[in-house]
């Protein structure tokens, strides 16, 4: 059974902002499965799952688990790079969000499509490591840590394109991936991205020596989970 979902693509948002209106469809998926019934479909069709795609402007989050120590500035640093900071409810550790990169926040009910939470990691992973591979680019999975990379092998090469950071409650999944396409990768040198202290990070323009089309990118994106979702897009 395909999974029915809602695609927001809402543009360049506040992180706050979007971070409230994710949290607000997270919690109505909850609450709507608190009916008692098990039909999948009743609920798929009382409150559907949504996936939001948005470009933030600059901000660092951390995760729950994360150390304030790996952001390397302070607030007066911070406000000369025109950057925010919020420590977050999700996984992981601390990244970058700003322009140029492709923020995906599903909120899924992996209930619905039967999956784990590990599953559902490595399917994130999965659509974007289909993605850069339409553009020519071999990426895979680092052992020990989560989001897509390029070179995991290779200790001097290893750089990430892709975080990924989840909270999931009730099996009701919010944050995401951050998918790193134009970014200014600048602004990852003012923390240990993902606390990592030995490893690069890259975008999708880096590799290949050009700027390239957001919406191009978030079409194949959208493409790529669909499939390894098998999500039918519901308006």
């Amino acid at each position: 059974m395909s999974y029915s979902v809602i695609y927001k693509d809402i543009g360049q948002k506040d992180y706050k902002e979007t971070w409230d209106y994710q949290a607000d469809l997270f919690s109505k998926l909850i609450n709507s499965k608190k009916s008692g019934t098990s039909d999948s479909k009743i609920i798929q069709n009382s409150n559907p799952a949504t996936l939001i795609l948005v470009e933030h402007p600059h901000v660092y989050t951390l995760g729950k688990s994360g150390s304030e120590q790996n952001l390397l500035l302070d607030l007066i640093q911070l406000k000369a790079k025109d950057a925010s900071f919020y420590r977050i409810d999700r996984g992981g550790d601390i990244t970058y969000h700003g322009p140029g990169q492709i923020v995906g926040y599903p909120i899924f009910d992996l209930e619905v499509i039967k999956i784990g939470l590990k599953e559902y990691i490595f399917r994130l992973e999965e659509a974007i490591i289909r993605t850069v591979k339409e553009f020519g680019i071999a990426a895979s999975r680092l052992e020990g840590g989560t989001g897509v990379w390029l070179d995991p092998a290779i200790a001097s090469k290893a750089r990430k394109i892709c975080a990924i950071g989840v909270k999931a409650s009730k099996f009701v999944t919010m944050h995401g991936f951050a998918f790193n396409v134009n970014t200014d990768l600048t602004y990852f040198n003012n923390i240990n991205p993902c606390g990592f202290t030995d490893k690069g990070v890259t975008s999708l323009s880096n590799e290949l020596g050009a700027i390239q089309d957001m919406d191009s990118v978030k079409t194949k994106v959208k493409n790529n989970l669909q499939e390894v979702f098998d999500i039918n897009w519901i308006k």
